[in-house]
């Protein structure tokens, strides 16, 4: 067992002031090096969790947990069809909705964009866009009045504000004696919303069911399908893979949202767990300084360890000094490296922002990474996942020059004093 004397003993030799304190500002160092990988680990591994979740917050915000559509492209007898997809126990709520390309025109500005028709009060039980509303509310869509709520780029694309008008033109044209003519409509602008994703707020528009219906020249009682919220977002999958099952199973086509972008969520994951083994390997690089740190201190205590001896130390007191030291230089790393990793993490966007003020640049643009800032998520598996993989390599490290003291032949050290 550890006792008293080899744990005051082995912190003593870390305190070390011979060579005008070399040993102790490489243990110092040791400590720095192992402190500063596994808050490298952390924040990274911290910045791949918070682009997932969210990322798939974002979309489940826009897009619902599932969507129901028909083969055809679209759903008849929909109130029908949503009453029995609503008795499922495990639905919370159900929206129809109707969504098509089309041109948006605003004066010379023009720009493509998928347009939704949603019923209101559905559509903010099923999604919490309502919630990203800068300008306006869904209840504003009101049907006949022919209004729309632009996603904030797309608004910014066509150089209109709250309160102006844009023009909507479906892809299908209308017979008329001079030749086929667009069907078209003008809607004015009751709001805008901020997703938080470039993809949907560039490319994003919201109308009325109705107004939807008559702007596609739908036929009564359809609509292009069903999204449902789910009690539980992570089952969604299967679980619109039963409800369509039951319903007939062969005519309807379903998704959930980890459709969305799967292979972003993928790459994430891929990401993380290659980021995880590389960094590992700085880890690693750090707890093997401390094989050199405790070298030198064996070397420098060479005729403490004999006088030991003569004492009355066994080899296994002699080792169990030097593991003291080599396990306390872990442990302080291991500890202050996790310590400053998680508050780097919780702060990264307020650091990421100030950073981009003072260099006047943006580190994301949002055109690619589908949001512009730099999300943090703290996991306490991945840090003690981080840890325990250092405080090993530092027990692993440890073992080497504590043996080689303990073999020290006192005749052999105390020659030459």
């Amino acid at each position: 067992m550890l006792g008293s004397y080899e744990w005051r003993i082995g912190t003593r030799h870390l305190r070390s002031t011979h060579r005008r304190g070399f040993v102790s500002f490489v243990a110092v160092m040791s400590v720095c090096g192992l402190a500063l990988g596994i808050a490298t680990l952390i924040v990274v591994l911290s910045v791949m969790n918070g682009f997932g979740h969210v990322l798939r917050g974002r979309i489940l915000d826009v897009t619902g947990d599932a969507t129901l559509m028909g083969l055809q492209g679209t759903t008849a007898h929909w109130r029908a069809l949503e009453r029995r997809v609503q008795a499922h126990r495990h639905v919370e709520a159900v929206s129809p909705y109707i969504e098509e390309q089309a041109l948006l025109a605003h004066g010379e500005y023009v720009a493509g964009a998928s347009v939704r028709g949603v019923l209101p009060r559905q559509a903010a039980r099923v999604t919490t866009l309502a919630h990203r509303l800068e300008g306006g509310t869904l209840d504003a869509l009101r049907p006949g009045r022919y209004r729309v709520i632009l996603g904030v780029d797309l608004a910014r694309a066509l150089h209109v504000r709250v309160g102006g008008s844009v023009v909507l033109i479906a892809p299908e044209g209308i017979a008329t004696p001079a030749g086929l003519m667009p069907r078209m409509r003008r809607f004015r602008v009751v709001g805008l919303f901020d997703s938080g994703m470039y993809q949907y707020d560039r490319g994003l528009a919201l109308i009325n069911l109705t107004d939807a219906a008559r702007l596609f020249a739908l036929p009564r009682g359809r609509v292009t399908g069903l999204r449902m919220k789910f009690t539980d977002p992570w089952q969604a999958g299967p679980e619109v893979r039963h409800i369509a099952y039951s319903l007939g199973g062969s005519g309807y086509y379903v998704s959930d949202w980890t459709d969305h972008l799967v292979n972003f969520f993928r790459s994430i994951q891929i990401t993380k767990s290659m980021m995880f083994v590389m960094l590992s390997m700085i880890v690693a690089v750090a707890a093997f300084n401390i094989v050199a740190t405790l070298v030198m201190i064996v070397k420098e205590k060479q005729s403490d360890i004999a006088i030991l001896r003569t004492l009355g130390a066994a080899p296994g007191n002699i080792l169990l000094i030097f593991a003291v030291q080599g396990l306390l230089i872990g442990l302080t790393g291991t500890l202050l490296g996790a310590g400053v990793g998680i508050l780097v993490a919780q702060h990264l966007q307020t650091l990421v922002a100030l950073l981009e003020r003072v260099l006047h640049t943006q580190f994301l643009n949002p055109k690619v990474y589908y949001m512009s800032e730099l999300p943090a998520l703290v996991r306490a598996g991945d840090v003690l996942r981080v840890c325990g993989v250092a405080f090993l390599l530092c027990v692993l490290a440890t073992i080497y020059p504590a043996w080689r003291a303990a073999r020290t032949a006192p005749a052999e050290a105390l020659r030459h004093e």
